[in-house]
């Protein structure tokens, strides 16, 4: 129909009412679908594609390998062609497996549309020099010492699993926003001096033949501590110096029986003892935790030692493990490998103690500085874990002269909205409870002549560890050999998951 007014376009010759009336119908009927007066339906437009990476990114030692998928939304055709954009980068195959190369970088994965060539993503991909494994004995002495590659603790620890493919938690939105999802990390380590202390927890590594053990007397927590003697230095540095009022942690590596030493609010003594509210001894080849409940040198129930970025290992490539921190308020909870909470906050968005968090795979941390770079690599693939209450994502370290503070300080620039909870596993609101540990035989020589030695023999149910005192402390197996100088009472205490139970044995000295 032309366009104009309706009686203009109805207007008709007239040739008969019947013939005219059929003629207009036809007309009306007939051509109606091609008049120029309605519309044709417009085609549905194009449906918008877009191409996705899973996993966001990786991080991986030379060598290794990780499984890429593409998503491509808006198409039913899911094809894609995969890429490495760096010619020294690696291999991808067509279904996405990467290898990564023999050197280190940070490299690029691409995956395109086969639907539309123009429609493509990309992620990182970080690859590592894994260092040799050292042996614990193999660590230098000294306060700050070199461990040579000694990682603590077996390789299937909490400390130092690979977390980088693990789940992220379905509340951890909620908990990064509550510890702060702008605030910036902190690096609570590095040279020189801060308000006159060194920056961060220090260390110091003996070995048991130069070093004798000496007694701990317990200020606090002695109920929940492990009795010494123990071979603290008179000269171990002490966090925050020899005046600090702070935690003041004195942390003790043997690296002759690989037995770790860790104690909390210390202060030396004028006999070459020394007075602390409380200590923690740690088996670093073994996965024993302490009982469910008690505290340690830290307020988790957890070791410090492998939570802290030490030079050496930086300088290596490669920090090897979990990275300890804190944050401002914790929750009345508690995730292994953690025992013990710290808090009266039930807010299930607040992070429990041994919560783990790990920098996001997409993360491009290639701009950084080397030092920062090698601590977020770690971030990404062992992620840290909460260990006390402080400072919001502050990260523990030990103080070593040759850190770039500088370098350092670039980590702020990751904020708590880079980081993700890794999924978490039973959250303890009550101490579990179980079978506690049971002595029932400690026996040794009813007297032996002075000068001698005697022999102590015990059997135990349900215990993980066990300490004789005084003399000894930690101990191993079912017997241990005393050299008692008088007559003495020996009391031998078992731990174990749920509790501790202890028995005594009197060895008497004659003339």
């Amino acid at each position: 129909m032309a366009s104009g007014s309706p009686e203009e376009s109805m207007r008709v010759p007239n040739w008969g009412l019947g013939w005219g009336t059929g003629w207009i119908l036809w007309l009306m009927v007939g051509l109606a679908p091609g008049c120029g007066g309605g519309k044709k339906a417009a085609p549905p437009p194009a449906p918008f594609l877009s191409v996705t990476i899973t996993p966001p990114g990786a991080s991986l030692w030379t060598n290794g390998t990780q499984a890429f998928q593409a998503t491509v939304s808006g198409s039913t055709n899911q094809a894609v062609t995969w890429s490495v954009l760096e010619a020294s980068g690696g291999s991808i195959t067509e279904t996405g497996l990467y290898t990564a190369p023999g050197n280190a970088g940070t490299f690029h994965v691409k995956a395109v549309s086969a639907a539309d060539p123009t429609k493509s993503a990309q992620v990182p991909v970080t690859v590592s020099v894994q260092p040799p494994a050292g042996a614990c004995n193999g660590a230098d002495l000294g306060i700050g010492a070199s461990l040579h590659g000694f990682t603590a603790f077996p390789g299937d620890n909490a400390w130092n699993q690979d977390v980088s493919a693990a789940p992220v938690d379905p509340n951890s939105a909620a908990i990064i926003a509550f510890i702060g999802a702008g605030t910036g990390l902190h690096p609570d380590f590095g040279a020189g001096l801060w308000q006159g202390a060194p920056i961060g927890i220090p260390y110091v590594v003996v070995g048991s033949s130069s070093q004798a053990k000496v007694s701990v007397a317990f200020t606090a927590y002695g109920d929940e501590s492990d009795p010494g003697p123990m071979p603290i230095p008179a000269a171990a540095p002490v966090e925050g110096g020899n005046t600090s009022t702070g935690d003041r942690h004195v942390l003790v590596m043997d690296r002759d029986t690989c037995l770790l030493y860790e104690l909390y609010g210390t202060y030396p003594q004028g006999d070459g003892s020394w007075n602390a509210d409380s200590a923690s001894v740690w088996d670093l080849k073994s996965n024993a935790l302490r009982p469910y409940g008690w505290t340690s040198a830290d307020a988790a129930g957890l070791p410090i030692f492998p939570g802290l970025a030490r030079y050496d290992e930086v300088a290596a490539g490669a920090i090897l493990h979990a990275l300890r921190f804190t944050v401002p308020t914790s929750r009345r909870a508690y995730v292994l490998p953690a025992t013990h909470w710290a808090s009266s906050n039930t807010s299930a968005s607040a992070p429990p103690m041994g919560l783990r968090v790990r920098l996001k795979a997409g993360v491009d941390i290639s701009a950084y500085p080397a030092q920062a770079r090698v601590v977020l690599a770690a971030l990404k693939r062992y992620g840290m874990i909460l260990a006390d209450n402080g400072s919001a994502w502050y990260l523990s370290g030990a103080p070593d002269e040759r850190w770039d503070n500088t370098q350092l300080a670039t980590l702020s620039g990751i904020k708590g909205s880079d980081l993700e909870v890794v999924q978490m596993g039973t959250v303890y609101t009550a101490d579990p409870t179980g079978t506690a540990p049971a002595i029932s035989t400690f026996t040794g020589p009813a007297s032996i002549p002075s000068g001698a030695s005697a022999l102590l023999s015990w059997a135990s149910t349900n215990a993980t560890r066990w300490f004789i005192t005084p003399e000894l402390g930690w101990v191993t197996g079912t017997s241990a050999t005393v050299h008692p100088t008088k007559t003495t009472t020996y009391t031998l205490l078992a731990e174990g998951p749920y509790g501790s139970t202890t028995k005594t044995v009197q060895v008497v000295v004659t003339p």
